[in-house]
């Protein structure tokens, strides 16, 4: 058994325990059950009394030496036996039910806190839909195994101990025509088993296309509908459902195949028995309830082997989820606390980049040793063409990313020995791809700080320019935005967002072209509300437009990774380089657009 499912069961020893002694009541209810049978077989209708064995049961219960009482005797035996059974297996159900639940829930808390501990790089590669269907299909199927698989197979060894030793009781060759054919079946499931492994792991990898599918069409719905894609991504999810049909089919005509050879199995050892018994019966060896028991006996052997075999099945299951969980869990793309790591307090700002040098691949660095410093409550700008490290930057400073070489300072101390939640507390950040969960506004405003008043959360909107707009609607506060904000504007969008780093308040800001996708007006009320937000701040900033930049305190400069030039906007125009030519030919296509307007 896995390590990981022994982890998860032990919390739930107690509530296992009692789900293995109602199960072993089951157990003995199971073997008595056939007996009152054979009494009214051979006792009430030959001898017409009790056996020696049962003469308490006259003294003590009043049960007569006849048949009627034999028979009376017989029928609330079976009465008992069925009312024992049910109470074992009320208590069976229900802890196990109650075990498979918390297991499955103490393992989606492990997964997703895991992957909220992954750093960035960790999803660059990674599929959604696949961690999505990890999280629940797979899930559910360590549920099924940690709450009735695991005691499932020790009560099937034990049913079948005990089963065994009562047939070779009653007749052993009989025993031994059953027992015969149990290797049989045994060494055929061990052989499906890698069959059902192999088509489980197919279906599961199909199954989690499909989600993949479902989740990048859903997300990007507005992508689809805007340019008419909608029968594409249908055509899409119909071929990954088609092979997720045919996986599914294949996996179950290999589970399909144990019923039957259970059954042909039974049906020949039945057929043996019945020509047996029948002529011992005849020949005075053998009483008609002994071989009524007999026969019940070898049905209700089958059974646990028939379970155990087609366990097989289940634990191959169980090895593919328990496979996907692992992989999860064993991913080593954490970012990691130091022994020892400091909580900053409230930082002052001092920001410096020590030859700094970050690649998403190994092999491909995207900065190369990166160097420069930025004093507190200094409004700084990251400048340059497309493709050269300047998100990338900003992702290194709250440690989303780890540096290959140099190292990262706030204060004069390595951002690696600070904790990492408490850095990231100390910086605020306005993206151009404003993120927006689904829920209220008010939730949304205060994510950053849930126990926030209702009053701090009023005046951050009214900070952001925000609170007018908030007010006007139907619901205020209280409105839900829906998933990713779709039913505000960009510029509603990024005013939440500010309000959101206006209540955090973070000593460091980052903003990473807050304005480039906004129409005139919503850029001036957010600017107007950035203005607001970053005094007194830190603040690293992108810039699309390049005018944005002209009060900065400086202006860094990357290209393909080098930090090219570093200065104000008007030294850095005056020295020629390559931001004075990005402004040139910003500045001509501006007036370009001017003139054709």
């Amino acid at each position: 058994m896995s390590r990981l499912v022994i982890d998860l069961l032990r919390p739930y020893r107690g509530r296992l325990t009692i789900v293995f002694l109602a199960m072993l009541i089951e157990i003995a209810m199971s073997l008595a059950a056939p007996w009152p049978l054979k009494l009214v077989l051979d006792d009430a209708l030959g001898s017409h009394r009790l056996p020696e064995w049962l003469s308490w049961a006259h003294e003590y219960a009043g049960f007569g030496k006849h048949t009627l009482g034999v028979a009376l005797f017989a029928g609330a035996a079976t009465l008992a036996i069925a009312v024992v059974a049910a109470v074992a297996s009320y208590f069976d159900s229900y802890f196990t039910t109650s075990v498979g639940q918390w297991v499955a829930n103490d393992l989606r808390l492990r997964i997703y806190e895991h992957l909220h501990r992954l750093s960035l790089r960790y999803y660059d590669h990674a599929k959604i839909g696949a961690l999505v269907s990890t999280i629940t299909s797979d899930v559910a199927t360590i549920q099924d195994f940690a709450s009735s698989s695991t005691l499932e197979i020790v009560i099937d060894l034990l049913t079948i101990v005990f089963m065994v030793g009562l047939m070779f009781w009653f007749d052993w060759d009989f025993t031994l025509i059953a027992v015969a054919f149990t290797p049989i079946l045994l060494l055929f499931a061990f052989h499906l088993k890698r069959a059902v492994k192999a088509a489980t792991r197919a279906l599961r990898h199909r199954q989690a296309e499909v989600l993949s599918i479902v989740q990048r069409g859903l997300g990007s719905i507005l992508l689809t509908n805007a340019f008419g894609g909608q029968a594409l991504e249908v055509a899409h999810l119909e071929a990954a459902s088609h092979a997720s049909v045919a996986a599914a089919l294949r996996a179950r005509g290999i589970k399909s195949l144990m019923s039957p050879m259970v059954s042909i199995v039974v049906a020949i050892c039945t057929a043996v028995v019945l020509w047996k018994g029948t002529s011992l019966i005849i020949a005075g060896t053998m009483t008609a309830g002994a071989l009524t028991v007999y026969l019940a006996y070898l049905k209700k052997f089958f059974k646990p082997v028939k379970d155990l075999a087609s366990m097989t099945s289940t634990i191959a299951q169980t090895t593919v989820a328990l496979e996907r969980i692992q992989a999860i869990l064993s991913a080593d793309e954490i970012v990691r606390e130091r022994p020892g790591a400091i909580d900053p307090g409230r930082v002052r700002g001092a920001i410096r980049f020590d030859r700094v040098t970050f690649g998403y691949d190994a092999d491909r660095p995207v900065l190369h040793e990166v160097s420069f410093s930025i004093e507190p409550g200094e409004v700084v700008g990251i400048v340059g063409p497309t493709g050269s490290g300047k998100s990338t930057v900003l992702s290194l400073l709250p440690r989303f990313y780890e540096p290959m070489l140099g190292r990262v300072l706030i204060d004069g101390i390595d951002i690696a020995d600070y904790k990492i939640a408490a850095l990231r507390s100390q910086i605020g950040f306005v993206l151009q791809d404003t993120v927006l969960l689904h829920g209220t506004i008010r939730e949304n405003i205060a994510y950053g700080r849930p126990n926030a008043t209702e009053a701090e959360i009023i005046e951050a909107a009214r900070i952001a320019n925000a609170d007018e707009f908030i007010s006007r609607m139907p619901q205020g506060y209280d409105s839900v935005v829906g998933e990713r904000g779709e039913i505000l504007s960009g510029g509603q969008r990024q005013r939440i967002a500010i309000a959101r780093a206006v209540i955090r308040n973070s000593p460091i800001l980052i903003l990473d072209e807050p304005t480039a996708a906004l129409d005139p007006e919503s850029e001036h009320l957010v600017i107007e509300a950035l203005r607001r937000l970053m005094k007194g701040r830190t603040v690293i900033m992108i810039a699309h437009r390049l005018s944005t930049l002209v009060d900065a305190d400086k202006i860094i400069v990357l290209e393909d990774g080098v930090v090219v030039e570093q200065g104000t906007h008007e030294a850095l125009i005056a020295g020629g380089g390559l931001f004075s030519e990005l402004h040139r030919i910003q500045f001509q296509a501006a007036r370009h657009v001017a003139d054709a307007a």
